[in-house]
């Protein structure tokens, strides 16, 4: 056992280290491991754990989220989406700051990516936030901590792959994600009064006055937006479309709204269109990798070796979340959530399933704890959006987002502790 993984690590580790692509480098320590240690025939596995991993209709749903957040991204709806909020946080201490926060929120659930989340609710507030002397640090700090909603609030790609991997429910993984996620942002929303309020010289006092109509015009400016999220969460949580038929929904949905506003143009649709195949054809590199890398530790053994190791020690349950979630955040300075999870999902699940844990929380647990290492460096890949936007050492970037951190580490306390935050949903949509 010994030999085996620490032959697997380091091959993993080496190729990762040396600037190989993930998905490359997955592969290639399943093929070379197994040639070296088994007998079987490397090549016939390969294709089989290719084809099983992306013959998934589930994964249809994939580019079409994708897709519907890249021409929100590119369309006037997400100015329209700062327009309209920005009427309704005046009364709260903090002000713009919150649009951060609800902007994420609402931007993630259209999106279901952390960085795409961050790059677009970054782009319409860092600037005004700092004409108008908002404090750069809780700026910055809350745009990266709430840009991780793209992760956890549905249509979350991470979920979706989650559950292709898991063969568990999407529509109940997305619906498990809405309640944490709502969570997070409260959190995040709560931390940023509270400092506002111990020191008001962090936000601007003079409040902007919006009379009754221009709050009418701000609620017309949030129907693009709001309208796809309720017939795509609609739809999942009242049972008339699977996930991929509720993405392609959202697709076709996102082209109508754009035509509406006027900003369905050919050059917004090309680059729509190859921001989508670009982001579709990573992750999908990355899961055959993974899979292969999956079926070869399965020949190795190694996965119920580690799993009788780990059982052999006679955690309690607590004590088991509490090391796994000390382990994925370890893993969170080095790789992407994706990547995460698709690496280690065949050791850790059976573990946490024969806690007691139901698979469906773990699969929101396991966001959230993924979600701390989109904003930790050297990998934290919200910390580098912000950094490109504003032009910020990345150092500064990572030390305002460090209170959002403790955050979301909270959260993972709370769900741990209280888990039907996460099942009350998932339980009443299975009746």
């Amino acid at each position: 056992m010994n030999v085996t993984l620490v032959t697997v690590i380091v091959l993993l580790f080496g190729l990762l280290g040396s600037g190989v692509w993930i998905a490359m480098s997955l592969m290639a320590t399943a093929g070379i491991s197994m040639q070296l240690l088994t007998s079987m025939p490397v090549a016939k596995i390969w294709a089989q754990a290719m084809w099983n991993s992306l013959n998934s209709w589930s994964l249809a749903a994939l580019p079409m989220f994708i897709f519907l957040g890249e021409m929100i991204l590119r369309t006037r709806m997400s100015d329209l989406l700062f327009e309209g909020l920005r009427p309704f946080v005046q009364i709260i201490p903090g002000r713009l700051l919150h649009i951060n926060i609800l902007g994420s929120a609402i931007f993630a659930a259209v999106s279901g990516s952390s960085p795409a989340t961050a790059a677009t609710i970054g782009k319409i507030t860092l600037h005004q936030l700092k004409a108008d002397g908002y404090d750069k640090q809780l700026s910055h700090g809350s745009l990266a901590g709430a840009g991780t909603l793209g992760l956890l609030i549905p249509p979350s790609i991470v979920l979706i792959i989650y559950g292709v991997l898991a063969e568990e429910s999407i529509g109940q993984l997305f619906m498990a994600g809405v309640i944490p996620g709502l969570l997070v942002a409260g959190l995040c929303m709560s931390y940023v009064i509270v400092r506002v309020l111990l020191n008001p010289n962090l936000a601007p006092v003079k409040r902007e006055k919006f009379d009754l109509k221009a709050k009418f015009r701000a609620v017309v400016k949030l129907l693009p937006v709001s309208t796809l999220i309720l017939f795509i969460l609609g739809s999942i949580y009242s049972g008339l479309a699977t996930p991929s038929e509720a993405a392609a929904v959202g697709a076709v949905g996102s082209l109508v709204a754009a035509a509406l506003l006027g900003d369905l143009k050919w050059s917004n649709l090309v680059e729509a269109m190859k921001g989508t195949i670009k982001t579709s054809a990573m992750i999908c590199f990355i899961i055959a990798g993974a899979s292969f890398l999956a079926v070869a530790m399965g020949y190795l053994k190694l996965p119920a070796q580690v799993a009788a190791f780990i059982g052999s020690l006679g955690l309690s349950p607590y004590m088991l979340i509490a090391i796994l979630t000390l382990f994925y955040m370890f893993l969170g300075f080095f790789l992407d959530g994706i990547s995460m999870i698709v690496m280690t999902l065949p050791i850790t699940l059976p573990l946490v399933v024969q806690a007691g844990f139901n698979p469906v929380w773990f699969g929101i647990f396991l966001t959230l704890v993924i979600e701390v290492g989109q904003i930790t460096p050297p990998v934290g890949f919200n910390l580098f959006v912000i950094q490109g936007l504003t032009g910020e050492r990345l150092e500064s970037v990572a030390m305002a987002a460090v209170p959002f951190f403790m955050l979301i580490f909270l959260a993972v306390i709370l769900i741990t502790l209280f888990p039907i935050i996460v099942m009350i949903l998932p339980m009443q949509m299975a009746g």
